[in-house]
């Protein structure tokens, strides 16, 4: 039931079963290998098998991921405890995570330069964004509380920086980073200007809150215009700045979409669990997202 219901998951049963041929063998490999690497009493295999098997450990993380279905409730409808679930999810999540997103069956996106890669070699648009996730406030008294407070929302949250093309499918997210951390800022750190300046010649747009980057990589990142005039501007200034501005947020919105389908898994919408958690999270879903997609495009119904 849970896997024939595309609702439940958020994936179409063909790519749930690539997801078990993928990740099985590394979830097994990386299971024998805790075993291995402890002191032990009785030999590796010895005493009680597991009673949730891969694929529903799979299924369990899906669901979580999808609906932000609690743990309990989790542990209830496979009938095992609720620590097996969360030893479960936090032993799949990272083996999501770390699959990067898929553009067609046999490329895969991991970092940021092979989005920029990707983009100079096919000649497609990139379009950027930050995105917040609302997560639990931190502790009275830990250092850099405040840190986690979105200048822009008023509230406790992580920020994400979201890559898509030009038809708003998900190239790629960037690990979490607390909210206060501005838009640009989170672009430099994370080497975008670098790449972009060494890299081949692409077009990447943005929002006004990277105005700036366009002059660091030599016009690769196209933001809204300048306003020139603060005050009494001209009629005729106004008519073409209004129109460039449309121009540009027109091509743009697409990233918005990409980022709605993110938003989709609940997940996302808002984190209850652990801030630590959230880079997994994020790339888990966006690996996922960008799977589906992917097998929606290349599936015959869509030829």
């Amino acid at each position: 039931m849970i896997i024939s219901n595309r609702r439940i998951t958020g994936l179409a049963v063909g790519v749930i079963a690539e997801l078990v041929e993928e990740i099985g063998p590394l979830w097994q490999e990386r299971h024998q290998a805790r075993l291995t690497s402890r002191p032990r009493k009785r030999a590796v295999g010895a005493g009680a098998k597991h009673r949730l098997v891969f694929v529903d450990r799979l299924l369990a993380t899906l669901v979580h991921l999808r609906h932000g279905v609690t743990h309990d409730v989790l542990a209830c409808w496979f009938g095992v405890d609720r620590s097996t679930i969360t030893r479960a999810v936090s032993e799949v999540r990272p083996l999501l995570a770390e699959r990067g997103c898929t553009v067609s069956p046999d490329v895969r996106l991991r970092t940021l330069a092979d989005v920029v890669d990707h983009l100079g070699a096919s000649g497609t648009t990139g379009i950027i964004d930050g995105t917040e996730i609302r997560v639990r406030r931190p502790a009275t008294g830990r250092k850099d509380r405040a840190k986690f407070i979105s200048g822009k929302n008023k509230q406790n949250a992580v920020k994400s920086m979201v890559v898509t093309d030009a038809e708003g499918r998900v190239l790629w997210c960037s690990p979490a980073r607390p909210a206060s951390c501005a838009d640009i800022t989170h672009a430099r750190q994370l080497g975008l200007v670098k790449l972009l300046a060494d890299g081949p010649a692409l077009e990447i747009l943005a929002d006004a809150g990277y105005q700036g980057l366009g002059a660091q990589t030599g016009g690769r990142v196209v933001t809204p215009p300048h306003r020139k005039f603060k005050k009494n501007a001209p009629d005729w200034y106004e008519e073409m700045y209004e129109r460039q501005r449309k121009a540009h947020s027109s091509r743009r919105i697409r990233v918005e979409h990409g980022i709605a389908h993110l938003k989709n898994w609940r997940a996302l919408a808002r984190h209850l669990g652990r801030r630590e958690h959230m880079s997994d999270t994020v790339q888990a879903v966006a690996g996922l997202l960008s799977h589906q997609q992917t097998a929606d495009l290349t599936s015959p119904r869509q030829r």
